[in-house]
């Protein structure tokens, strides 16, 4: 077999087992690869040239990143694939934290700039980042996601140069995108934002021109290689469900669309579509998000170890305010953030952005995130009897490192076995519809 053909194989394995989380970071290994929508509405790579390696590579020298050989872009894949392989990070002078991750130190926070907070999707702090990032050329370009200039109902992964085009990009989109296939995207002078997964990937595989690890999952030393930002992450809802819930506001698939926001403009802000006339539709965050969108994440974010971004330098969430029973509150009000900086490099910048009036910090003792985030707690606690129920299934599932899963199951037995069976079932019912 040819290297792209060993490689191919290796990604098909991932996909037809569904552990494919479409971020993306398998095109940095291949640019014959690309990202294409698939007819469940998710991303999955496909091939667009058959054969991308000079004359060397192709009589059978393994090659990596860039087409250089000497490099085997398999075992890179392995490592890096948060279909194959994730791994808990531990980066020096964290502690870990069982459900959140490795904290450095931790704050609610929210961006000054009351234009930034409110077009952000909690406090805007990822947005003031960005665009601090830029002003003061501590980054050359920052990689995020933003809608399709060319087709609205889209989300595509952008280079952001510009404050103004920081702005245009806040909020969050919840719906597949692939950050990690961005060329720059492992480059020094780099902010890369995106997805627990995307910024898994681009840790995994290290900065441009250095090898990926599968013994340490391919960290990069303190400082090194790009920035990465991300944030709390409940999964990816298919591209279908936007079209649906746009129809059922009234826009028809075809019909003209100028301006379509999933959130932000308030706090958690409402989802949103616009039509080429300016007749706006909405749908309150707690609808959209818990009758259309969330129900249709796909399968490998089901058995997700990292919904909290513990790869990223700094990672953002909802701080919640919550009811008597402690259920989160969706009713709109000013935008508040949590900020984990994971490594020592995050907690540098996030206290140089405080310092220079783009950020408010307060301090925050991080059980009260995990109070306000339910979800994340529970999908954490759970997850080893996620694992169980599809490999009973007949499933396979990645590898997961250092994430003390037994630990947390074994206190929640009970719960653990009806979580197992739960997945049993309804893994059965996915691979009875393929």
């Amino acid at each position: 077999m040819s290297p792209h053909e060993r490689l191919d194989a290796a990604i098909k394995r991932v996909v037809e087992a569904d552990n494919c989380s479409g971020c993306g970071g398998c095109v940095q290994l291949d640019p014959g690869l690309t990202m294409e929508l698939d007819a469940e509405g998710y991303l999955r790579p496909i091939r667009k040239s058959p054969d991308v390696y000079p004359p060397e590579a192709r009589a059978g020298t393994p090659i990596g990143a860039a087409g250089r050989p000497g490099r085997d872009v398999e075992r890179e894949f392995a490592a890096a694939c948060p279909g194959v392989r994730v791994v808990a990070q531990r980066p020096p002078g964290s502690h870990r934290h069982a459900q959140l991750g490795p904290v450095v130190q931790a704050w609610e926070a929210w961006a000054n700039d009351p234009a930034v907070r409110h077009a952000g999707s909690s406090g805007g702090t990822l947005s003031a980042l960005a665009a601090w990032l830029l002003e003061t050329g501590q980054a050359a370009t920052v990689i995020g996601a933003a809608s399709d200039p060319n087709n609205a109902r889209r989300t595509v992964p952008v280079q952001i140069i510009s404050k103004e085009q920081a702005l245009k990009a806040a909020g969050s989109r919840y719906a597949p995108v692939a950050n990690a296939s961005v060329p720059g995207a492992r480059d020094a002078g780099t902010a890369f934002v995106g997805k627990p997964c995307e910024v898994s990937a681009i840790r995994a595989l290290g900065p441009r021109g250095e090898r990926a690890s599968a013994e340490d999952g391919g960290e990069a030393a303190a400082g090194e290689g790009p920035l990465l930002l991300s944030f709390f992450c409940a999964g990816t809802p298919s591209q279908n469900a936007t079209d649906r819930l746009a129809a059922d506001l009234g826009v028809a698939e075809g019909a003209g669309v100028s301006e379509l926001r999933y959130r932000g403009q308030g706090w958690p802000g409402d989802f949103s579509i616009t039509d080429t006339d300016g007749t706006v539709r909405n749908a309150s965050y707690d609808e959209s998000w818990g009758q259309y969108l969330g129900p249709t994440t796909q399968w490998r974010c089901k058995i997700c170890p990292d919904g909290v971004g513990e790869s990223a330098d700094i990672t953002a969430a909802d701080f919640w305010r919550t009811d008597a029973t402690g259920y989160p509150l969706f009713t709109d009000r000013a935008g508040i953030s949590a900020l984990i900086a994971r490594t020592e490099r995050g907690r540098s910048l996030v206290l140089a952005a405080a310092a220079a009036g783009v950020l408010t910090l307060k301090a925050m003792d991080v059980a009260e995130l995990v109070a306000v985030q339910p979800l994340q707690r529970k999908r954490r606690e759970t997850l080893l009897a996620r694992l169980a129920g599809t490999l009973a299934a007949g499933g396979s599932v990645p590898r997961f490192s250092g994430f003390s899963l037994w630990r947390l199951a074994l206190p929640r037995l009970r719960e653990s076995l009806r979580t197992a069976r739960g997945t049993f079932r309804r893994r059965r019912g996915l691979d009875r519809q393929k």
